[in-house]
């Protein structure tokens, strides 16, 4: 199942935050978002999964507008994975990850044997079996980043909205989140600040600068020298990694890019 957002515009507070945005997440597909601070990467991400409104434009999940659907649809179908996540729940791990079965859930009816075997799994994924009675407000920031998307995962969606999941993460936990994502191949929309995690987990990158969409490709064509001057304004290579032969960006981390630089570009 695919994500196409069409000609999305987002005005917050009478600014156009987005502007005329159009991109693709084929079905299995994992389509990254990178781009500065402030860029609009997280305002796509609360529109796909209907937070925000658009002012213009529409989200279509295998064509249909997002819009048009109930809520207990959309949430069978998109899971999110904000970057706004409390930390004083006052739950337990357990707890927090069986939330995600509630779209399949009637009113007031309790847990089946369905929903159990699908949050053991999920916590088992995300490396918590054996923590379900932690208080979730007592975790280290990269132990509730897991456990919430654990209960994205739980939600079984076809399709995952994940704004920077790698946050808090120390490394070991980040290279096992990025191998699951790519094991699990459903159709992701990813935003992410680690440029070099973004070449090696997306098939497809879109970059996002004030608000609008300036390349969208494979990342080893969209990752130029070039494009991370006037986008990022630093100086890079882009070389083949050793291990992976997946690209990797060497930054020059003793000088930023001048204007003049850029107007070189």
């Amino acid at each position: 199942m695919n994500i196409a957002v069409e000609d999305l515009t987002v005005t917050l507070a009478g600014r156009d935050v987005l502007c005329g945005v159009d991109l693709l997440a084929a079905e299995g597909e994992i389509a990254g978002l990178v781009g500065p601070n402030g860029s609009g990467k997280s305002t796509l991400l609360r529109t796909v999964y209907r937070h925000l409104r658009p002012s213009a434009g529409r989200v279509l999940l295998a064509g249909r507008d997002v819009r048009s659907m109930t809520p207990v649809e959309a949430a069978r179908r998109i899971a999110a994975l904000p970057q706004e996540r409390g930390s004083d729940f006052e739950f337990t791990v357990r707890e927090i990850v069986a939330m995600g079965r509630a779209p399949y859930q009637r009113a007031f009816a309790g847990e089946d044997a369905t929903d159990r075997e699908v949050v053991a799994a999920a916590l088992d994924q995300v490396g918590l079996a054996g923590h379900e009675g932690r208080a979730f407000a007592a975790l280290s920031g990269g132990e509730r980043q897991r456990v919430l998307l654990a209960r994205a995962f739980a939600q079984q969606p076809e399709v995952l909205v994940l704004d920077e999941p790698t946050n808090h993460l120390d490394v070991r936990h980040q290279v096992e989140l990025l191998a699951l994502l790519r094991a699990r191949r459903r159709t992701t929309l990813i935003s992410l600040h680690d440029l070099n995690a973004a070449a090696s987990l997306c098939d497809r990158l879109h970059v996002l600068h004030d608000g609008r969409l300036i390349a969208s490709g494979p990342p080893r064509e969209v990752l130029t020298p070039e494009l991370l001057a006037e986008v990022f304004g630093v100086r890079a290579t882009v070389l083949e990694h050793p291990l992976t032969g997946d690209p990797l960006i060497a930054f020059d981390h003793r000088a930023a890019v001048t204007r003049q630089d850029q107007a070189r570009v």
